[in-house]
C-alpha cells in the first residue's frame, strides 16, 4: 500500500526501500512508482517550504503507465523542473540537499539507489545549458552536483551528455578526482567515460579515439578497490571492441610485473575477444594466471 505524504512523517531525508531484485511480473519503473513520488516530494518539502507537494505528485501521476525505467526517470526530472524554481542552481541546492548522507562503506548501491535517477536526468537536462540558470555557466555547478550524488547513486549517466558536449572541460574535472577517497568518485571517472556504457549514451568522440581516457584507466588499474578496478577492465572491454591491437598492446605492456589484482582486471578486459578464441586475447589471460 503507498504511503501518503502526510504519512511520510521524516524530518531528515529518506529513501524508499528496495528489492533486491525485481520479482516476477513487475518492472524496473515500478522502483519509480507512487511511494518513490511521494518520499520524493516530502524530501523537497523538508528544504524547500515553497514547494506544492500535492500539485507535483499529482502531475507525476499522469506518467504513462507504459514507460520504461530510464523514460520514467525522464519524465520525473522534466516534472521537477516544473515545480522547482527555473533558476537552475537554486533548483539543484534544492534536490542536492535532499540527498541521504553518503554510505562511504558500500560497493554498490543496488536497486535502491535508482530512487536518485530523476536527480540524474535533472543534471543532465537542465545542467548544461546557461539559458536555465539566468544566462551563466553552470559547468561547475553540475560537476559539483554529479560530485555528490554519485556517492548516494550514480553520475555515470548524466555525466555523458557533458563528455560529448564538452569533453576536453570533463575530463580535467574527472581527473582531479583521481585521488578522491570515495570509491563512488573514483568510480565514476572510468564509469562515466566508458565508450559504450549500457543505458548511457555512447561517447562517439571516444569511441573514435580513446587517447583521452586511457591516462585515466592507467592510473586507475591499481586502485585499491575491486568496484574501481572491475569499472576500468569494462571500459577497456569497452575500447578493444573497436581498437583491439591497442588494448592488447596497452594490457602486454601491464602485465610484465602485475599483482594478482591487475593480473585478474587483465584477464576480465579480454574476455569478449578470449570467448572469441583471439590468439592474442588468450595470450594476455594465459600470462596474466
Amino acid at each position: 500500500m503507498t504511503e501518503s505524504i502526510e504519512q511520510l512523517n521524516f524530518t531528515v531525508a529518506s529513501c524508499p526501500s528496495a528489492p533486491r531484485s525485481i520479482a516476477k511480473g513487475s518492472s524496473l519503473a515500478d522502483l519509480l512508482g507512487p511511494t518513490a513520488i511521494h518520499y520524493l516530494a516530502r524530501n523537497i518539502e523538508l528544504v524547500f517550504d515553497e514547494f506544492d507537494s500535492q500539485a507535483f505528485i499529482t502531475a507525476c501521476q499522469a506518467a504513462p503507465s507504459v514507460l520504461a525505467l530510464m523514460a520514467k526517470g525522464q519524465f520525473l526530472a522534466h516534472t521537477l523542473h516544473q515545480h522547482l524554481p527555473k533558476h537552475y542552481e537554486t533548483a539543484i541546492a534544492i534536490l542536492t540537499d535532499t540527498l541521504i548522507e553518503p554510505d562511504h562503506h558500500a560497493e554498490e548501491f543496488g536497486l535502491a539507489g535508482f530512487f536518485y535517477l530523476p536527480h540524474s536526468f535533472f543534471i543532465a537536462e537542465f545542467g548544461r545549458d546557461a539559458k536555465f540558470n539566468s544566462g551563466r555557466d553552470p559547468f561547475d555547478i553540475s560537476m559539483t552536483a554529479q560530485y555528490e550524488l554519485t556517492q548516494r547513486f550514480t553520475a555515470e549517466f548524466c555525466i555523458r551528455p557533458y563528455l560529448i558536449e564538452q569533453q576536453a572541460r570533463t575530463l580535467e574535472t574527472l581527473s582531479s578526482w583521481r585521488t578522491d577517497p570515495s570509491r563512488h568518485v573514483r568510480r565514476l571517472i572510468s564509469e562515466g567515460s566508458r565508450p559504450k556504457l549500457p543505458w548511457g549514451k555512447r561517447l562517439p568522440q571516444i569511441i573514435k579515439d580513446p587517447s583521452p581516457i586511457l591516462p585515466l584507466l592507467d592510473y586507475l588499474k591499481d586502485d585499491e578497490s575491486l568496484y574501481v578496478r572491475r569499472s576500468v577492465a569494462n571500459s577497456l572491454g569497452d575500447i578493444a571492441k573497436d581498437h583491439p591491437e591497442r588494448i592488447f598492446d596497452l594490457l602486454d605492456t601491464w602485465q610484465s610485473g602485475a599483482n594478482k589484482d591487475l593480473k585478474w582486471l587483465i584477464r576480465h578486459a579480454v574476455r569478449y575477444y578470449a570467448k572469441k578464441k583471439h590468439p592474442r586475447a588468450l595470450e594476455l589471460r594465459e600470462l596474466a594466471r
